[in-house]
């Protein structure tokens, strides 16, 4: 027995057993203005499954500019996506180390400011990844260099031109530090607006440095993206914990302030660090299962602050950039004494001296062993004193109610270098400062 294959049914054969009848292109009959899926051999050409995400070319355009007083990536707005790297430096006198700086520049010049990839000899391995395509796009990327104490203490070359209070960071009685997580010679702060972005910048400076720096660790964070309110105000981004996170920061745009809060100035520093920046990072999970079962009026004790708003507790309809008043407060009645905000800055003459810049993200690294979410805060501050700043506020904080719900696992402190001008390199004045030594 032969089966017979049925004949493929064509549009006018379908319509047909519904009983309608094609009249110059549209449907009539019975059923009315009846939509039918449009058929394979009539399929208008449109969007795949696999087409790329639209992208927007105003905001692949923007550049921050690279040379100035001090590095970007700082007082540099918060773009959406960041990475920060940790490398461990493989050089054997100060000449290498000058080579490195150089081609470091070089680099981070080329990947913020974008360009044309050059060509090269197909037999030979391409000059980029590829992954951002022939023309690199600045996409608002800021690559901020520091070096860490282990590097001063390991070369006899930098004896003796350590920034002041640049040191190891020490272990806080609510620390689990994971010695992977931790410290490093030189750090890489990635900012950008699209995580690719910073992708194929560590990827370049990982191929162009391979002989001078090897990986230690590296966390990928976020910023999520936040509508502007009705008068063009945009409020701080949410941390995993659903509250607002940088409520409180000090006015990046005065500079006066800055160079009081954020740039080391300072007689007892090395004059070539003149400029720079102290930068305290910490890997903070947050333990976001147990959090999200906490009653509201806990989770706002513990913070300070309304977890809808961000306003401070005394003053609930206010906004969150609204200063609670613990004055009228002295008991604690409105903004408990050990709630985070009131213990980070309890608002005193004394405690301004204790501000700090920071620009956290947050991150997620998947699920751990035991099934949680492997969830929490990129903490990343810039100050002009790392010990009166980051230090100062994280031993007041120490015992805080929120350590039930947090667990710092590892980050490190590092020396932001002071920026440069066009025609020099990153670290300059700190290879000329030990050609003198």
């Amino acid at each position: 027995m032969i089966r017979q294959t049925p004949l493929a049914v064509t549009r006018r054969d379908l319509l047909g057993r519904l009983g309608l009848s094609v009249l110059g292109g549209t449907v009539a009959g019975g059923l009315g203005p009846l939509a039918l899926p449009a058929l394979a051999d009539e399929a208008k050409p449109g969007h795949q499954v696999v087409d790329a995400p639209a992208g927007h070319a105003e905001t692949a355009a923007q550049s921050v500019p690279f040379y100035g007083p001090h590095q970007a990536g700082i007082l540099t707005p918060r773009p959406a996506s960041g990475i920060f790297a940790s490398f461990d430096i493989v050089v054997s006198s100060l000449d290498e180390f000058e080579q490195m700086l150089k081609l470091l520049t070089e680099r981070t010049v080329f990947l913020t400011q974008g360009g044309e990839v050059p060509a090269r000899d197909p037999k030979l391995p391409p000059t980029d990844s590829g992954l951002l395509g022939p023309v690199i796009a600045p996409d608002n990327l800021t690559i901020t260099l520091g070096l860490g104490a282990s590097l001063f203490e390991r070369y006899d070359w930098l004896a003796g031109l350590k920034p002041t209070r640049l040191q190891r960071m020490m272990q806080f009685p609510n620390d689990a530090l994971d010695p992977a997580l931790c410290h490093g010679d030189l750090s890489l702060q990635f900012c950008a607006n699209l995580p690719d972005t910073n992708i194929h910048a560590l990827r370049d400076i990982l191929k162009n440095l391979s002989e001078f720096l090897v990986m230690r660790w590296m966390i990928e964070g976020f910023v999520p993206p936040v509508p502007p309110a009705a008068d063009g105000s945009t409020p701080s981004a949410r941390n995993f914990l659903g509250f607002r996170d940088g409520s409180a920061n000090p006015d990046a745009n005065d500079a006066e302030l800055m160079d009081q809060v954020v740039w080391t100035h300072g007689a007892d520093e090395p004059e070539w660090a003149h400029g720079g920046s102290y930068q305290a990072v910490r890997v903070i999970r947050n333990f976001v299962e147990r959090w999200d079962r906490a009653p509201l009026s806990e989770q706002e004790n513990i913070f300070g602050r309304t977890k809808v708003s961000g306003a401070p507790l005394d003053a609930p309809e206010a906004s969150e950039y609204d200063v609670p008043d613990y004055a009228a407060d002295p008991d604690g009645e409105k903004t408990p004494p050990d709630s985070h905000i009131r213990l980070a800055n309890p608002r005193t003459p004394e405690s301004a001296r204790n501000l700090m810049l920071r620009r956290p993200f947050n991150y997620s690294r998947g699920v751990q062993k035991n099934g949680q979410l492997d969830q929490g805060l990129l903490f990343i501050a810039y100050q002009a004193d790392l010990e009166a700043g980051f230090i100062a506020v994280q031993n007041r904080l120490n015992g805080e109610p929120l350590e039930e719900y947090i667990k710092p696992v590892g980050g490190g402190y590092f020396f932001a270098l002071p920026g440069v001008e066009a025609g020099d390199y990153l670290g300059s004045s700190l290879v000329k400062a030990a050609r003198r030594s």
